[in-house]
C-alpha cells in the first residue's frame, strides 16, 4: 500500500485526535517545524506539521507514544491505536499505560472572528519560542489571513505538559489541546 503525505492544512470538520502506544512513521507527515526535549526519564519531539501536530514521548526503557492531530483522510494506522476522536466540540480522556504513565488531554473549539484569530497570531508571534513551536501558514485563499500553529511545552524531570493552539481562518475557528503525560513519583 502507498501512503500519501498530505500538504495541504484540512478543514477543521476533517480533523481527528489520535493516541498510539507507539512510533508513526515520519515520513507520514510534512513536518514545517520541530523541537526535540532530552531528559533522564525520556525523550519528546515536538512537530508542527502541514495538518496540525505530532507529539511522540518515550522513556529509555523503550515505551513510545505518540499524539497527533491531523487529517482523517489522512490513512494512518490502526495497529495500536490507544484512542481516536474526530474534533467536536470538547473533549477529555485519561489512559493509563505500562509502567504508571498518565496520559491525559482536553480538545475544545472556539468559534472566532478573523480580527480575533489575527490577534491570537499576532499575540502568539510576539511570546517566542523559547518553550515553544510555531509556524504561520500561507493564506489559503479566500479568507486572506493564513492558518497559524503555536505548540507550548513544560518539561520537568517526571512530566511533558503540552498546549496547542491551531487556528483555522478558512473555518473561522481555533482548537485548543493540552495534553500531559505524567510518571508516577519516585518511591
Amino acid at each position: 500500500m502507498i501512503r500519501t503525505v498530505l500538504s495541504a492544512r484540512p478543514k477543521i470538520a476533517d480533523l481527528v485526535f489520535q493516541f498510539y502506544g507507539r512510533s508513526l512513521h515520519p515520513e507520514l507527515f510534512e513536518v514545517k517545524r520541530e523541537r526535540k526535549i532530552e531528559r533522564s526519564t525520556y525523550n519528546a519531539t515536538i512537530k508542527i506539521t502541514s495538518t496540525g501536530h505530532a507529539i511522540c514521548w518515550q522513556q529509555p526503557e523503550g515505551l513510545l507514544l505518540t499524539e497527533v492531530a491531523t487529517s482523517a483522510l489522512h490513512d494512518l494506522p490502526i495497529k495500536r491505536r490507544l484512542m481516536s476522536h474526530r474534533v467536536r466540540g470538547e473533549h477529555e480522556d485519561r489512559i493509563e499505560c505500562a509502567g504508571g504513565l498518565v496520559y491525559e488531554t482536553q480538545l475544545a473549539i472556539e468559534t472566532a472572528d478573523n480580527a480575533t484569530i489575527r490577534g491570537y497570531q499576532q499575540e502568539l508571534a510576539l511570546a517566542g519560542e523559547k518553550h515553544s513551536v510555531l509556524y504561520q501558514f500561507e493564506s489559503g485563499g479566500r479568507v486572506g489571513l493564513g492558518a497559524f500553529s503555536y505548540i507550548h511545552f513544560e518539561s520537568r524531570a517526571r512530566s511533558l505538559r503540552i498546549q496547542a493552539l491551531h487556528t483555522f481562518p478558512e473555518d473561522g475557528v481555533i482548537l485548543t489541546s493540552q495534553s500531559l503525560f505524567s510518571l508516577p513519583s519516585e518511591s
